[in-house]
């Protein structure tokens, strides 16, 4: 059976990441846990960013206008009718930019946030504290909003595959037995990958070292 390359490397990294950081982001804040939770909060941070620029640079499944669709793909979508190229279908694409847009609102707002106590983010002193008590309240109130999202896009994997369509081992291997008529130009997830880490220690560096060291001591 011949299959077909469907996702990069760092399209994989950076959904995987994710489920990581989101649950690491949840429970070290349900447990006070600051140190790690600005950490992978920073990391979250880089790996957005990476995303975005990957959105324009990375594969051809990868870019941000192949998330763009039309209703009317939407709805032939969810009559089941095949796409043409590979990667996210229309509806699926809503699904992706409904995230990044919570996610980036989720990070920026977290970068603003302050409990009035011990912890600012780093951007608080920038905003003041008009809108850095806003933006506290957006981030704690908009994770709600996250895991009903999550909630949607783990039914909507289980739906498809009650409909004999499995969409985590594409999401694992890259790869998929299914054939589409249009080429997909795959890029390198390591280029990604590298970009990503040259963020991550931009911004560790400059906002995140006295939360990681105090998790290394």
């Amino acid at each position: 059976m011949q299959h077909t390359k469907v996702w990069d490397g760092f399209i994989r990294f950076f959904h995987w990441s994710l489920v990581a950081l989101i649950a690491t982001l949840y429970f070290s804040a349900e447990f006070a846990m600051m140190e790690l939770h600005f950490v992978a909060g920073f990391t979250l941070v880089a790996l957005l960013s990476t995303r975005l620029i990957w959105g324009i640079i990375g594969s051809d499944t990868a870019k941000l206008s192949a998330l763009l669709h039309s209703p009317k793909a939407v709805i032939a979508a969810f009559k089941g009718e095949n796409q043409l190229a590979a990667g996210h279908n229309a509806a699926g694409s809503y699904m992706v930019i409904a995230f990044l847009i919570l996610l980036l609102t989720q990070a920026v707002t977290g970068l603003m946030t302050t409990d009035d106590i011990m912890y600012d983010g780093p951007l608080v002193g920038l905003v003041g504290y008009d809108w850095a008590s806003f933006a506290s309240s957006i981030h704690r109130q908009l994770f709600d909003v996250l895991l009903v999202a999550i909630g949607l896009h783990i039914t909507a994997i289980a739906v498809y595959r009650l409909k004999g369509k499995s969409l985590v081992p594409p999401m694992i291997t890259g790869k998929t037995s299914e054939s589409y008529k249009q080429n997909s130009n795959m890029k390198s997830g390591w280029v990604g990958f590298i970009i990503f880490t040259v963020i991550w220690a931009v911004i560790l560096y400059f906002w995140g070292a006295e939360s990681l060291e105090f998790l290394i001591s």
